[in-house]
């Protein structure tokens, strides 16, 4: 088996926290193979750090050899239980922000009563964080802190989201640079793999950046009829859109991420294979 490097999202990619079943082998097998010495497992996902060790215990998944967190603004590198994040993607980030600070870029904002400020641990220097009620006018909202942030010199990336538990809306301030897409061709280019060894996986609309990409990469089976219309744009060679029926199993989560392993690396295809 050749070296390859494997980027997959967490939740309703990996984890099978969806309303679609999982199929039972999945987890355990990609954990089999997780620990082949030609794997290198990259987590890409919008959780902390706390959060992405809870969701390790908790679904039982092998400790990745890299972290890709906070949506794309923090990398860590994983050896032997020590996390040691990357000062180089920040060195990489830091000119958006033109080398502010998220405590520097909230003193920018004036007082606007929507805005609540989230957990310190939802924080970091390259990660600005607000609770916003539903009822607010989140586009308006939106318009006037970039207009603000670009007047300052600030190429950030507002991105807005709900969080269907709670019924509270999410507002992220990014660099411009801090995305999944970036991140993972970083991490390529520092560890000396391509497109040809590489492969992304995900299930959302946060993910369509590298869905889109020239990164190989696969939809899981789970994902939404809205993310896999629009993941249609990519092109065949590149994009794989996981069905199900591979080595009995649903295309779901965890085993539409192996389906579509499989489906670019032919030499993973036939460990998997024996491997059942």
């Amino acid at each position: 088996m050749r070296r390859f490097l494997l980027c997959t999202d967490m939740d309703r990619t990996l984890i099978p926290n969806g309303a679609a079943p999982e199929s039972a082998a999945a987890r355990p097998l990609f954990a089999r193979l997780a620990a082949r010495p030609e794997a290198t497992i990259a987590y890409v996902t919008g959780r902390h750090r706390a959060l992405v060790e809870q969701a390790i215990r908790e679904y039982r998944l092998p400790v990745p050899d890299f972290v890709i967190a906070d949506v794309g603004s923090t990398i860590f590198e994983v050896e032997d239980g020590d996390w040691r994040q990357w000062d180089d993607w920040s060195r990489e980030i830091d000119p958006d922000w033109a080398d502010m600070g998220a405590d520097d870029l909230y003193r920018l904002l004036p007082d606007m009563p929507e805005l609540t400020l989230q957990e310190p641990e939802k924080q970091n220097r390259h990660k600005l964080s607000f609770y916003v009620p539903l009822s607010a006018d989140a586009p308006g909202l939106m318009a006037r802190i970039d207009g603000i942030l670009k007047d300052s010199g600030i190429r950030a990336n507002l991105i807005w989201s709900e969080d269907e538990q709670t019924g509270v809306g999410l507002l992220d301030i990014l660099p411009v640079g801090a995305n999944k897409r970036h991140a993972i061709e970083f991490m390529m280019e520092r560890n000396g793999f391509d497109d040809g060894n590489t492969v992304f996986a995900g299930d959302s609309g946060n993910d369509l950046d590298v869905l889109l990409s020239p990164i190989h990469a696969v939809l899981v089976a789970n994902a939404s009829d809205d993310v896999r219309d629009a993941a249609r744009g990519g092109t065949a060679a590149t994009l794989y859109l996981a069905r199900g029926g591979y080595l009995g199993m649903n295309g779901n989560y965890c085993a539409g991420v192996l389906e579509g392993l499989a489906h670019f690396l032919p030499d993973v295809d036939a460990w998997l294979r024996q491997a059942v």
